[in-house]
């Protein structure tokens, strides 16, 4: 290879993590991710272990410091930190990369083992900027229904992609038939992603509805903003009150954003709460709305509370994934050395619980925000007897469209994931109101007040995910990365015998 061609070999991991970058939304389209990923490949092959170990972490900068651009909006230290070591988890993964015939599994298998990384660390998992945010309009977007092999078969496509085009090019420019196992090795690998989206694309669904409700999901809309400095907690209530006077009964659910109730006292007993319990009696309808209380001077619950068509407050679901440097700070005694937090000035409490809520209306999974990017969440809700999934989420408020179009993905995932309707109310969007395909049957517009009304449908059956887990793809997985070191050794060995015996 020339010096030329080295060094592009060397940047094609970058380009390639920018590719799949921006294969998310709000950019597009889904299949530069398979080229991404190819260029990875590429950038992989014939390399040592230190210099596969770099090649990763390249791609996970050219993605993540895209994918994550929403960070810096919170503390640039905070997304400088978050870039740094999601593309660790890449650079290892790489690293353990095998050579030879099986390294095309093996490789898919690897990074489809780093994104499950992702969802749990570092604190606590940050998967927003995940390859599969950009694949729900793609044709496989059916296996995610069965698992994490959405992310699984997208990686295990470019990969192959990518293997197929070296191999081609070296036997067009060697005039040999070596590289025929390299080739043979790709198109079957591309047939298990055939296979899989067909299985994918008639995979249990949820199930036929088992009634259907009338719902509403408020959106006060108004201006964007981060902070309490930005927009005044007090204007994104009011804009909600003014919204739902909009909504047009009968209805039967009424679900109002993250966030939209920020009280200075508990919820108890307070002005607001009597507000609430007064909007749900006149609608006769049940009431679910983002509510944040105080819990001393350092810390704060961020919670969904239900109040039922007679004024009741049925019930309170806490948020358990918490967006870090966002709703707190972790090793917040260290990063105060660093940089100033006052953005960030108190603490959310995690909560706990499957997320399932029993209302009136019926039992429903909620998943507060960030919370809509981790499918065991939607699973916990769902497997616990949620019917719909609610996302009340404040993640709209961000500065850009990057943020929003990247949970509005997201909530399609989980729709898909757990064959569930679901609702999403924003404060100044997206807020949408989507099937159990992931199909957009609603959505608003960014920062416009407005009201979408209804009818969708209560589910009782559960998809292949919902009943697994994430642990067959997992060790499907490990079993691949396995497989494929071991062909490597046997491949090195007879290597090495052929070189003594000439």
């Amino acid at each position: 290879m020339t010096r030329t061609g080295r060094v592009l070999q060397a940047l094609a991991p970058l380009g390639g993590g920018a590719l799949v970058a921006l294969s998310l939304p709000p950019f597009g389209p889904w299949p530069l991710a398979f080229g991404g990923v190819a260029l990875l490949a590429w950038g992989l092959r014939d390399r040592s272990t230190g210099s596969r170990a770099a090649a990763g972490l390249l791609a996970g900068v050219g993605q993540f410091a895209v994918g994550l651009a929403w960070a810096d909006k919170f503390t640039f230290l905070g997304y400088a930190a978050l870039v740094v070591l999601e593309s660790a988890i890449f650079a290892v993964a790489c690293m353990l990369a095998p050579r030879g015939r099986a390294r095309v599994p093996a490789l898919a298998a690897l990074l489809t083992l780093a994104e499950w990384a992702r969802e749990r660390w570092p604190f606590g998992g940050v998967p927003p900027g995940g390859i599969a945010l950009g694949q729900v309009s793609s044709p496989l977007v059916g296996t995610a229904r069965i698992g994490v092999l959405l992310v699984g078969v997208t990686y295990l496509s470019g990969v192959a992609v990518g293997d197929l085009a070296v191999n081609w090019l070296r036997r067009k420019q060697t005039h040999r038939r070596a590289h025929d196992h390299g080739l043979i090795g790709g198109c079957l690998s591309l047939a298990v992603v055939v296979t899989l989206g067909i299985w994918g694309a008639f995979a249990p669904d949820g199930g036929p509805p088992v009634r259907t409700l009338r719902v509403a999901v408020v959106q006060g809309g108004g201006r964007r903003g981060l902070s309490d400095l930005q927009v005044r907690p007090s204007v994104v209530y009011a804009a909600a009150l003014q919204e739902t006077m909009k909504v047009r009964p009968p209805v039967q659910l009424v679900l109002w954003p993250e966030d939209v109730v920020a009280l200075s006292q508990p919820l108890r007993g307070s002005p607001e709460a009597a507000q609430l319990s007064q909007i749900a009696r006149s609608l006769h309808a049940t009431l679910v709305a983002g509510v944040t209380e105080p819990v001393g001077i350092t810390q704060f619950r961020n919670e969904v509370a239900a109040y039922s068509p007679s004024g009741a407050l049925v019930a309170v679901f806490e948020k358990v994934h918490r967006v870090p440097f966002g709703e707190y700070v972790p090793w917040r005694s260290f990063f105060s050395h660093l940089a100033n937090l006052q953005a960030v000035p108190r603490d959310a409490v995690p909560g706990h619980g499957s997320g399932m809520i029993e209302t009136p209306a019926g039992p429903v999974a909620v998943l507060v925000s960030y919370e809509v990017f981790f499918p065991d969440r939607g699973r916990s809700g769902v497997r616990a007897g949620g019917q719909l999934i609610l996302v009340p989420t404040n993640t709209s408020s961000y500065s850009s469209e990057q943020a929003p179009a990247q949970e509005v993905a997201a909530s399609r995932l989980q729709a898909i994931e757990e064959g569930r309707d679901l609702l999403q109310a924003a404060p100044t969007g997206y807020s949408a109101v989507l099937d159990n395909h992931g199909g957009v049957l609603q959505q608003t517009r960014l920062s416009v007040p407005a009201v979408l009304q209804a009818a969708v449908a209560l589910r009782d059956g559960a998809t292949l995910y919902t009943r697994t887990g994430d642990m067959p793809t997992v060790l499907l997985a490990l079993c691949a990365v396995l497989a494929g070191w071991a062909v490597a050794l046997v491949g090195r060995r007879r290597e090495r015998r052929e070189r003594q015996a000439g």
